[in-house]
């Protein structure tokens, strides 16, 4: 087999520095105003015009080929010969990428690859990929794929996102095509599926690069046989994509001709880059210097986007919040979650100065996409009441915590904390594929030995109408007042309702594991948010004399939500424990018969109560286990719904940490009138 070197195609930069280089930047360029229809004489010399710019900009990039091919020689940055094969492990629901923006495109044809090649995303994707005059210089670089097919954010082997091509290059002889053609092809594969993912869409005026700055360097390798004139196929899959340290993704390419594998092209990477003094976060004190890029959902400009979020939580937090917060970014400091669990993604607006923290408020987006992970994994009919309460916390922390709580001594460590709140569900709503507008305002900041409090107000709406509404307390504690917790009781040990009878009641068990193992078992959690394996149940007992619950869970260091909450400072959040609750009462729901004579039955939030959770201490990695109660207050029926209301607490080992009041659960079939 002949192996050959690759080399890129792209905007100039220097290989051996692998930063990238381009000229100032010039203003953004507004969206023109429509315009009648041109005579077809002059619209057929306008297509002339582009064409020939697009040919003459490929003619460039061509000449640019060989003096990089020799510039990573000379570095290194290239491997050659023959490649292993890449190991393809799929990634999982909640920690894939999620794309800026959405299409129903999934092919192109020579039409849409000439728009895309003339930088006009949005003719060929939508009205998400608009950047009203942003960009100017995002395009695909070349016009050598005659057509794609498949274009799929989720496919490919490692479901980070895939596409067809069909390559019809010029030969450099009657024989044999050019390996620097298929290299080519490979970059504007690469470039569309990051236009696909909307990876433009979080910078103002950036060029598509093979590097960025912070950004290992991955080798490219090409280990192909010869290729013969003709039309070449391409399977072009992610194996990599993400924001930080600049959005960018690299891909794999499997070259064969007349359904014969011919080698592959492996490591190809694409980058989004600013172009030099092109400003990518916001200034000291928190407000950009000019609009960063990113439009909102409803068309409105963003104050900071997903590239932000993605630093705040992993990255640089100077890039995300401002150069004060630079010094957390590699230490344990507050932060957002991260992956799938981080559940906000733009700031639309800000009110407040930063370091003046008696006021401010502000105004978030979440895109909530039906194929998320927590839509496959609940047992309820729409979102789980551990989103609500994520989606809507993250947002009032990340208000208070830009506000600059902490910068009065930056060097200290401190813990971030929710201690309660109170919530209302204002009515019943199905969020898939909705965008969720936030507005949080910060009520009062207390400053108290060895901690900050932070209270604030909050409300979520869709489609201009409130539908989840609350207030919460947040606190910023030193490492001292986090060793020195004392749980709700003083430190006294509590026992559970059950451990504390004189005489052990008769109790009988929910088998929620073996529910769960049955493919056609309804209305049970899975997944990601396999929170209970069983839940032990005394009929009649408990508090009220309604019935109780009682459940004891292993803590598993390895669970996927360590990774996520937080970095460098790993704890359960605690909307997943309130969420073992609801899942014990809803085992217990379904287990007492009352799904039965409903209709295709499914489970909701209970709209118009208000429940509250206080929390004095975490779940830790090293706890062992985790152990919940809830005391069935009421059973309430209407027609066509079941609603139940608890009283609930968890324990972690010897010591009582969460207490739930008007914790509840509601049961409905399908097209029931609201409660």
């Amino acid at each position: 087999m002949n192996t050959a070197e690759l080399d890129f195609v792209g905007e100039p930069f220097d290989a051996l520095a692998l930063t990238a280089q381009a000229t100032p930047p010039p203003a953004p360029v507004r969206a023109a105003t429509p315009t009648p229809p041109a005579p077809e004489g002059v619209a057929s010399l306008v297509r002339d015009l582009r064409f020939a710019m697009v040919r003459a900009h490929e003619q460039v990039l061509r000449a640019q080929t060989a003096m990089q091919l020799r510039a990573f020689r000379a570095s290194g940055a290239l491997v050659t010969g023959p490649s292993a094969s890449a190991p393809t492990p799929r990634v999982d629901t909640e920690a894939r990428f999620k794309p800026l923006a959405r299409t129903t495109v999934t092919d192109l044809d020579g039409t849409g690859l000439a728009n895309l090649a003339a930088g006009d995303i949005a003719a060929v994707f939508g009205d998400r990929y608009a950047q009203d005059g942003a960009n100017p210089d995002i395009r695909v670089g070349g016009t050598s794929l005659a057509a794609v097919h498949g274009l799929d954010v989720y496919g490919g082997a490692w479901g980070r996102g895939g596409l067809t091509a069909l390559l019809r290059p010029s030969a450099s002889d009657d024989t044999t095509l050019d390996h620097d053609a298929v290299v080519e092809a490979v970059v504007e594969a690469a470039q569309i599926l990051a236009l696909h993912a909307g990876l433009h869409l979080c910078l103002v005026d950036a060029t598509f690069e093979r590097s960025a700055p912070g950004l290992p360097v991955q080798p490219v390798v090409l280990d192909c046989e010869p290729l013969t004139a003709g039309e070449i196929d391409l399977v072009v899959e992610v194996t990599a994509i993400d924001l930080v340290p600049r959005p960018y993704l690299r891909v794999d390419a499997q070259v064969s001709a007349a359904g014969t594998v011919l080698g592959w092209v492996r490591g190809v990477t694409v980058a989004v880059v600013e172009k030099p003094g092109v400003p990518i976060g916001p200034e000291r004190g928190g407000v950009p210097a000019r609009w960063l890029g990113r439009v909102g959902r409803f068309g409105e400009r963003a104050l900071l986007s997903e590239f932000h979020l993605a630093h705040m939580c992993r990255g640089d937090q100077g890039i995300g919040m401002g150069p004060e917060f630079s010094g957390n970014s590699d230490r344990k400091a507050t932060r957002p979650p991260d992956g799938g669990l981080l559940l906000v993604d733009r700031f639309m607006e800000m009110t407040g100065t930063r370091g003046k923290l008696d006021s401010g408020s502000h105004r978030t987006e979440y895109d909530s996409p039906a194929d998320s992970w927590y839509y496959l994994d609940t047992a309820n009919a729409s979102m789980p009441n551990c989103v609500y309460m994520e989606t809507s916390l993250q947002a009032a922390l990340l208000l208070g915590y830009y506000l600059g709580p902490t910068l009065d001594d930056p060097d200290a460590t401190v813990s971030l904390r929710n201690l309660g709140g109170t919530a209302t569900v204002l009515r019943e709503v199905d969020l898939r594929d909705k965008t969720i507008v936030e507005h949080s305002q910060l009520l009062s900041t207390s400053p108290v030995p060895g901690s900050t409090l932070q209270n604030f107000a909050y409300t979520m709406t869709v489609d201009g109408e409130p539908f989840y509404s609350g207030e919460t307390l947040f606190g910023y504690f030193s490492d001292a007042a986090m060793a020195n917790q004392t749980g709700l009781d003083a430190g006294r040990h509590v026992p559970t309702w059950l451990d504390s009878q004189d005489s052990a009641p008769a109790t009988r068990i929910i088998d929620v594991a073996a529910r769960r193992a049955d493919p056609a078992a309804r209305l049970v959690s899975r997944g990601h948010l396999a929170l209970l394996d069983q839940v032990r149940v005394v009929d009649g007992g408990g508090r009220y004399g309604q019935g109780y619950l009682h459940a004891v869970q292993p803590i598993d260091p390895s669970h996927w939500v360590f990774a996520r909450h937080f970095r460098y400072d790993p704890v359960i959040p605690g909307s997943f424990g309130i969420e073992s609750c609801v899942q014990a009462m809803q085992e217990w729901v379904l287990d007492s018969g009352f799904a039965d004579g409903l209709d295709n039955p499914g489970f909701v939030l209970p709209a118009g109560l208000p429940f509250t959770w206080k929390y004095r201490g975490q779940f830790l990695p090293t706890d062992g286990q985790y152990t919940l109660e809830v005391h069935v207050k009421r059973v309430e029926q209407r027609p066509g719904r079941v609603r139940v209301v608890g009283e609930a607490s968890m324990w972690k080992p010897g010591l009582r940490i969460y207490e739930l009041s008007d914790i509840a659960v509601e049961l409905r079939a399908e097209g029931a009138l609201p409660w």
